[in-house]
């Protein structure tokens, strides 16, 4: 895994005093939880931020920031921070305060629950194993139709 791990580090330590703070490997990356949702993290020599989506715009204003994409998809309030954003301990501070601040207010995950699928897809899902289902059935009932004659 390829990330700056100095940078890794000070988020650490800016982290240091807060409870329910933990590490996952992320985007090839490291990323920091709080409470379970995404703060900030670390990709290459890039600081990733998870900000309130109302702070998106205002954030791309300033210099060194970009919007974060994975896969060619952008996800508003994801942003990325350039190594010159985040030199001065000043404006890291600022960063890993709006990742907190947005952590902080979503509900807290409990650890290794995965989310369901979405209604749409399970219905899907069902509707396939029923076809596959009638399909064995009409198959399994010409295989017996055929043995009889």
């Amino acid at each position: 895994m390829a990330y700056d791990e100095d940078l890794a580090d000070r988020l650490r330590e800016h982290l240091g005093g807060l409870k329910a703070v933990t590490e996952r490997e992320m985007f090839g990356g490291i990323s920091f939880m709080v409470g379970g949702n995404m703060c900030c993290g670390v990709l290459g020599n890039d600081l990733l931020v998870r900000i309130d989506p109302t702070l998106h715009h205002d954030a791309l204003t300033r210099p060194n920031v970009s919007e974060f994409s994975m896969g060619g998809r952008t996800s508003k309030g994801m942003i990325r921070v350039g190594p010159a954003g985040v030199a001065d301990e000043g404006e890291l501070t600022l960063w890993v305060r709006l990742g907190i601040a947005h952590a902080t207010s979503l509900p807290p995950k409990k650890a290794g629950t995965k989310k369901k699928a979405a209604p749409a897809k399970q219905k899907a899902v069902k509707k396939t194993a029923k076809k596959v289902a009638k399909k064995a059935a009409k198959k399994v009932a010409k295989k017996a139709a055929k043995k009889r004659k």
